[in-house]
């Protein structure tokens, strides 16, 4: 593989992990300021039409403290409750074989616990919430993804290559039993275009990276 090549795989890798840190503070907490200019900003205007996502003018140009106010109570709705939200965690929604689903803590969420674990990746000290939420399942990816290009910067053919069959692991064992099910949920009942959109980004996203990965991982399974 040429220097060339290896540069374009660093700066694919580098635009993957953005992509999975802003969906995952997206899902992580109401949206602040800072993430909405992010939102806002041209350049990632232009990547979601990219994807066929596009925000409203309505939401582009409403005032910014009306719009956070009204995005944190379209949140609490969709995913905090109470009564019947949506919950963001994979034990939840993916359906398993072994009839171990629709519940909190189940046998999904300690193969996440444990899977994250056996990168050497480890929890934030501060976080309290349960492994298989969809906010750490994509920053997990963002680590792996910065893995990725860190290996490609230091010439680690081979260690970029275990990255990407990790990534390509926890798609298929854990993003795509899911999170497409979770997102079409997210899109039927919010009432505001920020989550519907991000629902239907995050959808496109993974199923684009289910692909592309698996054309670059480079070894059969």
């Amino acid at each position: 593989m040429g220097n060339t090549e290896k540069a374009q795989r660093m700066a694919v890798a580098r635009q993957r992990s953005n992509i999975y840190g802003l969906l995952a503070s997206v899902y992580r907490q109401e949206v602040t300021a800072d993430l909405l200019h992010q939102v806002k900003d041209p350049q990632f205007l232009g990547v979601l039409s990219d994807l066929g996502i596009q925000l409203t003018s309505d939401f582009l140009q409403k005032p910014e403290e009306e719009l956070l106010d009204e995005l944190a109570v379209e949140f609490a709705g969709l995913f905090l409750g109470p009564g019947g939200h949506i919950s963001p965690h994979e034990s939840v929604h993916h359906q398993r074989s072994d009839g171990q689903s629709g519940l909190l803590w189940g046998e999904s969420t300690a193969e996440v616990k444990k899977f994250i674990e056996s990168t050497g990746l480890s929890y934030n000290s501060e976080y309290s919430g349960l492994p298989d939420h969809i906010s750490v399942e994509l920053e997990f990816m963002q680590q792996l993804t910065l893995r990725e290009e860190q290996a490609w910067g230091e010439e680690d053919e081979d260690g970029a290559l275990d990255c990407l069959r990790t990534e390509r692991k926890f798609i298929e064992e854990h993003l795509v039993r899911w999170v497409p099910v979770f997102c079409d949920k997210v899109t039927r009942v919010s009432e505001l275009p920020f989550y519907r959109e991000m629902a239907a980004l995050t959808k496109n996203f993974i199923e684009f990276e289910r692909q592309e990965v698996e054309r670059y991982a480079g070894d059969p399974k």
